[in-house]
């Protein structure tokens, strides 16, 4: 029998910026769009531990748009929790994930250990996970039967990390889109958002839908800025940046402007093995990266120059601590809530010669936000530590687009478009966008709430 609806629930990543996890179920049949770790606080810790909203046996499909964290984090507990189905994504998410789930899960177990929990998941449900992974290329269908009726599901480039994806479901006629993360667009080393104009029903990101960055042009002076003055004082500068996309834009412009002769030769130190790996994904998979990024590596190694060094062993990132300045670290993660940037946080949060560049978003609860909002001491690893730091914020390293971009990225779809449900980001930020959609184009758009489930009718 036709089956005329499409049910969606809003797992999780509703109201909030991590932990992405939506079900759309066509008849009986049941996909699921992402399986993300919940960031940013101790409850989240508890909640990645909770069991489904769904029995995972009964899921057919995982898609996946992404390699982060927040993205995949919880697909082997997926496994182990009995998920039988495949997995599908472009072949730089499937390597980055890989990568992602086996860097956190020591981290992830650690805190479980700590709180008397089961580890959430371990190495023999990543492989499992990697045994059902397919990668497909942007526009290559990949084509189901949903009670007779045909289903075709696509990614598109979404412009956010190295093969990021949109994934487009059409059926009977209509286009379901989510978008996962959308790319701050132009990239350095990215191709543009694509841009779509088919769709019905657009299930978007939100996590900078109340405010703008700085021009790309801007944030790079900002950058070449904070690094001479940390060559004139003799200090030191520490980034904490995320170790996918981030780290490799930081690297591409800093390539640049040294070869430009923009920077003096300075010591840098790349102070992550993960942003080591990934950034060898990015040379593996040129062809996912942006026309002129193709031409330049060709002939350079784009995310390498003189005066950088990679940091692999743990002491080695000790030792960091008793070089002179000036001195530049840039270290995992992001967020400052683990790796690597949370030892050099401790070692010089409390040197007022030393400054701390924010180059992406923060979760509310994290190190990285706190510090962002002005916070005096903090505790880090039992010892009290007194900000006297520099803390600098650059937006315009963001991987998400702003609110200016979110909005023109949904006018091409106006005249088609019924529905657009905000996801993907903190509550402010998604009403607020949700609103200038509205405004802007006289289309119903919602902000979900976790758990919710809506359903659609396909005959309109």
């Amino acid at each position: 029998m036709k089956n005329n609806y499409v049910n969606i629930s809003f797992i999780s990543g509703a109201r909030s910026v991590t932990g992405s996890n939506f079900l759309i179920e066509f008849g009986e049949k049941k996909f699921l769009i992402d399986c993300g770790l919940e960031q940013g606080t101790r409850y989240a810790e508890e909640t990645n531990h909770e069991p489904f909203a769904y029995d995972p046996a009964s899921v057919d499909v995982l898609f996946v748009t992404h390699g982060h964290l927040d993205h995949v984090g919880r697909i082997p507990k997926l496994l182990k929790d009995g998920f039988r189905g495949q997995i599908y994504s472009t072949p730089p998410t499937k390597e980055i994930g890989e990568l992602v789930m086996i860097d956190s899960m020591k981290i992830i177990n650690r805190a479980a250990e700590e709180a008397g929990r089961e580890a959430l998941y371990l190495q023999e449900d990543i492989d499992h996970a990697l045994a059902r992974w397919n990668t497909k290329d942007y526009h290559e269908a990949i084509l189901f039967d949903c009670d007779g009726e045909p289903l075709s599901v696509s990614f598109r480039d979404a412009g956010h990390i190295l093969g990021s994806a949109m994934v487009v479901f059409s059926y009977q006629g209509k286009k379901i889109a989510f978008t996962g993360d959308l790319g701050n667009t132009p990239s350095t080393l990215l191709s543009d958002t694509e841009v779509m104009r088919d769709i019905d029903y657009l299930a978007i990101e939100s996590v900078y839908g109340d405010r703008n960055h700085e021009l790309h042009f801007e944030r790079k002076e900002k950058l070449k800025a904070s690094v001479l003055h940390t060559v004139q004082t003799k200090g030191i500068l520490v980034i904490p940046a995320f170790s996918v996309e981030r780290t490799q834009e930081l690297l591409f412009e800093l390539n640049e402007m040294v070869e430009k002769g923009e920077l003096p030769q300075v010591p840098m130190y790349l102070d992550s093995p993960l942003a080591i790996k990934v950034t060898d994904v990015f040379k593996r998979h040129t062809k996912y990266l942006n026309s002129d990024a193709q031409n330049k590596i060709r002939t350079d190694d784009i995310f390498n120059f003189p005066g950088l060094t990679r940091i692999q062993d743990s002491e080695e990132s000790k030792a960091l601590k008793d070089l002179p300045g000036p001195k530049i670290i840039i270290a995992g993660a992001g967020m400052m809530n683990g790796g690597r940037v949370v030892h050099h946080a401790k070692n010089y949060l409390g040197n007022p010669h030393a400054t701390f560049l924010i180059v992406g978003y923060q979760a509310p609860g994290t190190l990285a936000r706190v510090l962002v909002d002005g916070i005096k001491q903090v505790r880090i690893y039992g010892v009290e530590v007194e900000v006297k730091a520099k803390i600098e914020v650059l937006s315009g390293y963001s991987a998400h687009k702003d609110s200016d971009d979110l909005v023109a990225f949904v006018e091409p779809m106006v005249g088609r478009l019924k529905k657009v449900f905000v996801i993907l980001g903190e509550l402010r930020s998604a009403l607020f966008l949700a609103q200038r959609i509205k405004d802007s184009f006289d289309v119903d758009a919602v902000v979900p709430d976790k758990g919710d489930k809506v359903t659609i009718s396909l005959v309109q």
